[in-house]
């Protein structure tokens, strides 16, 4: 992979960051109005044709801004991202929540995937050792404009019904990894390409399995991965 320079980083950030806000294209205006990156628009507009000549843009359209590949947001993950703790304030309201541990596992896991689908505004599953999935949160991507194809979101759906698909991104995750950030055009699965998901597991005592986030692949991650990783966790306190 080449190496960006700081101002092509600082770029790329501000578009993504724009991207996941608005789930539009880009264009250099936007970021020289907003961004405050100090640079002239000439000088967006060829950074951003470097961008894109590099893998990490791409126009979806002639006339079209850009927005980010499956690359530019994997650089953004790894590199560029500032993670944002959940606040205190939700934190407390969590842990109130959760207090009552007399919940049969079952219904534990499908109140998890409701809270973790309530603070991601996403679809959130939670999975058992037995295979059995508990999904929650549907309705929240119904409201992104990704999922306005039918054929996207029935594959998604699908997902939630059949644990043969969702073991493929299960799957994916290595050994020990944590937290695993996937998108759909890794997975060979068809309508899946603007897809993105945050998967992790968690160990409860005896019981083992894996918690997820799925929606676009412009998930807010700087808040997706550590809400995903805070009920993992909670999950591992409840058992003591």
């Amino acid at each position: 992979m080449i190496d960006l320079t700081e101002r092509q980083k600082n770029l790329l950030r501000a578009v993504i960051e724009k991207y996941i806000e608005t789930a539009e294209p880009i264009g250099s205006e936007t970021i020289e109005k907003e961004a405050k990156l100090g640079v002239s628009p000439a000088t967006i507009r060829n950074e951003m044709v470097r961008l894109t000549g590099l893998g990490y843009l791409r126009q979806p359209h002639t006339s079209a801004g850009r927005i980010p590949t499956s690359m530019g947001m994997k650089f953004y993950v790894d590199q560029l991202m500032e993670e944002k703790s959940l606040s205190l304030k939700d934190e407390v309201a969590i842990k109130e929540e959760f207090r009552d541990q007399s919940e049969p596992f079952n219904r534990l896991l499908k109140h998890i995937s409701q809270s973790m689908a309530n603070q991601t505004r996403s679809l959130a599953v939670a999975t058992d050792e037995d295979g059995d999935i508990y999904a929650s949160g549907m309705a929240n991507i119904l409201d992104m404009p990704e999922f306005y194809d039918i054929d996207i979101t029935r594959t998604v759906l699908s997902m939630v019904d059949r644990f043969e698909m969702l073991k493929q991104i299960i799957d994916q995750m290595r050994g020990e990894e944590q937290i695993r950030i996937l998108f759909g055009d890794e997975l060979g699965i068809p309508y899946l390409e603007p897809c993105g998901f945050v998967v992790t597991r968690y160990q409860m005592g005896n019981h083992r399995g894996v918690l997820g986030i799925i929606g676009p692949s412009r998930l807010n991650y700087p808040t997706v991965i550590p809400t995903v990783r805070y009920f993992s966790q909670l999950l591992s306190e409840l058992a003591r």
